[in-house]
């Protein structure tokens, strides 16, 4: 279980997240929704142990995540960054083979080999194994580090998984086939979060929604309690109109077009 205490960060006396508390626990896709700027990232960066609460605590199976040696918390959680700056020409076998570097103590084991053959083909990114990462186009390179995601944890049951904003590079093919192989490794133990942007890919996947306004836990629930008319306008300002899919009763949300008056823009044509 990832349990999360009364979390603050405060930079220079101001809080980019207040005193959130909340868990997940294995089997479940918790989605962090929220506007810019709502200290999402933010939060998950806390969650992975990049950056440390200036307030409150945050334990992953019982251990304070700052007890947990680098090591021992590469072997629980693993982490798919918005953005994986990476300068050298590697090949795709390459990045994904990283995931297991908390596996082996001097070169890959012939089960190492295997896992990075079964991530990168779940990923659908085997045929790019001997490719320049480099050459790929953003939407690649995210899948290739969705496999590099998996490897680290693959043989590690109910490990964490965190994800910031894993499908914005995506087309729609593998934004659905991305987060069906995050729905499915629910379905075996593991624990995932998920910072999406797009609303109705976290009512179609995400079993737990957390919604977060100007730092604030604003709004936690099943995606039918939390997707409404009136919760998505006080966080995003947008009118929408939000339909329950009878067959499969799930929220679908429909933004409201958004007019202006060309007459704003006439000081500056």
């Amino acid at each position: 279980m990832l349990t999360v205490e009364n979390v603050s960060y405060e930079v220079n006396q101001r809080k980019l997240v207040s005193d959130v508390t909340f868990s997940t626990a294995s089997g479940e896709l918790l989605a962090i929704i929220g506007a810019n700027g709502a200290g999402k990232s933010t939060l998950l960066r806390m969650l992975s142990a990049e950056r440390k609460p200036t307030e409150g605590h945050i334990s992953l199976y019982g251990k304070k995540l700052k007890d947990y040696s680098p090591k021992e918390l590469a072997l629980k959680r693993a982490v798919l960054n918005q953005h994986n700056t990476v300068n050298m020409d590697f090949h795709c076998q390459e990045i994904v083979m990283m995931g297991r570097y908390p596996h082996f103590k001097n070169r890959p084991t012939e089960q190492d080999r295997r896992v990075i053959a079964e991530t990168m083909k779940i990923c659908g990114v085997l045929h790019l194994a001997g490719r320049s990462f480099l050459t790929l186009s953003g939407g690649e390179q995210q899948r290739v580090q969705f496999a590099r995601v998996l490897a680290q944890i693959w043989d590690q049951s109910g490990a964490l998984i965190l994800m910031d904003e894993p499908v914005a590079s995506m087309d729609i093919q593998y934004q659905q086939q991305t987060l069906a192989i995050a729905k499915a490794l629910c379905k075996k133990g593991f624990m995932l979060v998920v910072i999406l942007h797009e609303i109705n890919l976290a009512a179609l996947y995400a079993d737990r929604i957390l919604m977060l306004k100007n730092g604030q836990k604003w709004k936690d629930g099943a995606p039918l309690e939390v997707l409404n008319a009136e919760h998505i306008y006080s966080v995003f300002n947008v009118e929408a109109e939000v339909q329950m899919n009878r067959n499969t009763l799930q929220a679908n949300v429909f933004s409201k077009e958004l007019k202006l008056d060309a007459a704003h823009f006439n000081s500056f044509l």
